[in-house]
């Protein structure tokens, strides 16, 4: 707690008014991840474009940062889930609605027809966000978008029909 009064530049009293302890803080971090993360994805695949402006967006981040830092919600969980019963639960939950984020866009191609007949658009998400992951892994210790961007457009290209 104190290195993020140092960091944030807060007295302890403001620190403790909103966070009265490290897991206050730990959740908060957590909740904002996840919500940040959601709601752009959300934001994409909901658009004119669906999910092409989402195979666009996430692929520009990778480019641009070639996954430095890798995923916020995913290193949260590498650096928490073993330890940290409560933090696990939530970093998971905040995948769970990562995951019903993409599954919402591909439902919208499942009803134009655009997904074969036996593919499940949440099966779909939970796929696409798994590889997400893997990617944003490989991204990030090769410093290279090329894993990310490869993963990402083999895996629409053999799930979705246009």
């Amino acid at each position: 707690m104190e290195d993020v009064k140092v960091a944030a530049a807060v007295s302890g009293s403001q620190l403790y008014h909103y966070f009265p302890d490290k897991n206050d803080l730990v959740q908060a971090v957590i909740d904002y991840q996840a919500d940040t993360i959601v709601e752009h994805h959300r934001h994409a695949l909901t658009g004119t474009n669906g999910v092409e402006a989402w195979r666009n967006m996430v692929i520009t981040a990778a480019r641009q940062t070639q996954a430095e830092g890798g995923c916020p919600l995913g290193s949260l969980g590498g650096q928490l889930a073993e330890n940290d019963p409560e933090a696990r639960a939530l970093i998971a939950a905040g995948f769970d609605q990562w995951t019903a984020a993409i599954s919402d866009g591909l439902k919208i191609l499942h009803a134009d027809g655009k997904l074969p007949p036996g593919i499940d658009p949440d099966d779909l998400a939970t796929t696409l966000l798994a590889t997400l992951q893997g990617a944003t892994l490989l991204a990030q210790v090769q410093r290279s978008s090329r894993p990310f961007e490869t993963a990402v457009d083999t895996l629409l290209a053999l799930a979705i029909q246009a």
